[in-house]
């Protein structure tokens, strides 16, 4: 019997959950998994908007409300 791709790739999880452990499945799943967008440019246009002293100063604000 054939097996739909959902059925396979469900099993596929199963068997690298079970061999690999799940911690190393995910990082084997991360890795074969394209990913979409472009990065560099995501990155520039957000570090573009952002100083190094802005992104500090919220790091500090957020650590002080959660104190």
């Amino acid at each position: 019997m054939m097996q739909s791709p959902s059925m396979i790739r469900q099993e596929g999880y199963r068997v690298l959950t079970k061999e690999m452990g799940a911690v190393n499945a995910a990082i084997f799943i991360r890795q074969l998994e394209s990913g979409s967008g472009n990065y560099t440019n995501e990155r520039r246009a957000i570090l573009e908007e952002n100083s190094i002293d802005d992104i500090v100063a919220r790091i500090k604000e957020r650590k002080a409300q959660e104190s």
